[in-house]
């Protein structure tokens, strides 16, 4: 009998001791976990480098710092127009910028790592349907309900940090043809677009050879748009602003 009581007791104090922990994990406060994503975040800032420090010779146009762009105003998250790439990727990049020099041409880049605050921004403004300042512009043969997906996303590999998007400028700082411009959400922007001329597919090819060759993979979709590989962090989004 005495052994049966001491069971039972033993068994409501482990029940009671699961029903506080769950208690407790219940009403831990969310904010809590967002500190500690920004402080695992704020640790690895550490690890991003300002390209324009790197590759002082490099044209900066970081389009969403400004207005000219497809939301039409500043972005969410972009403080500076500046260009923060993990250590990696903007090493390699500087070597894209030797080989780039050698044949009379320079970089110009428009976006590098992208704080997840602007992606939300982004989808914000897609959802948006009203909004359609920019449309003649950088969505002329799409409607506005046709770019969440394949043009944007609720995550974006640019908030990996090892993402960027680019063109290449001549010995006057004169952009390369490439048939489309820089964020243009059509068919037209996918690097084998038929449409192109001769020029322009020998100018995103000429983009892309030296990309490819110093480890950054190309997007089909955007000529514009290259990965470094591996990247140093492929499962994180980050969202430290750009400052």
């Amino acid at each position: 009998m005495a052994f049966t009581l001491l069971a039972r007791l033993t068994k409501s104090t482990s029940l009671l001791g699961i029903a506080l922990m769950s208690a407790s994990a219940a009403c831990a406060n969310p904010s809590d976990d967002k500190r500690s994503d920004d402080k695992r975040s704020d640790d690895k800032r550490s690890e991003f480098v300002d390209v324009g420090s790197l590759l002082p010779n490099a044209v900066l146009d970081i389009r969403y710092f400004g207005h000219h762009n497809f939301v039409g105003k500043p972005v969410d998250g972009y403080n500076a127009p500046k260009c923060l790439l993990h250590n990696s990727a903007a090493k390699a990049l500087k070597n894209v910028q030797i080989a780039a020099q050698i044949q009379g041409l320079s970089l110009k880049i428009f976006d590098c790592y992208r704080p997840q605050r602007a992606v939300d921004h982004f989808v914000r403004w897609v959802n948006d349907l009203e909004d359609t300042r920019t449309k003649a512009e950088f969505y002329p043969n799409l409607g506005k309900d046709k770019l969440l997906g394949d043009y944007i996303a609720a995550k974006s590999g640019h908030s990996r940090g090892s993402t960027i998007d680019l063109t290449l400028v001549d010995a006057k700082g004169k952009e390369l043809d490439m048939g489309s411009p820089f964020d243009m959400f059509d068919t037209l922007s996918n690097t084998e677009d038929p449409r192109i001329s001769a020029e322009q597919k020998a100018n995103r090819y000429k983009l892309k050879s030296l990309m490819t060759e110093a480890g950054f993979a190309p997007y089909s979709m955007e000529w514009w748009h290259f990965t470094y590989q591996p990247q140093a962090y492929p499962a994180t989004y980050f969202d430290f602003v750009v400052e």
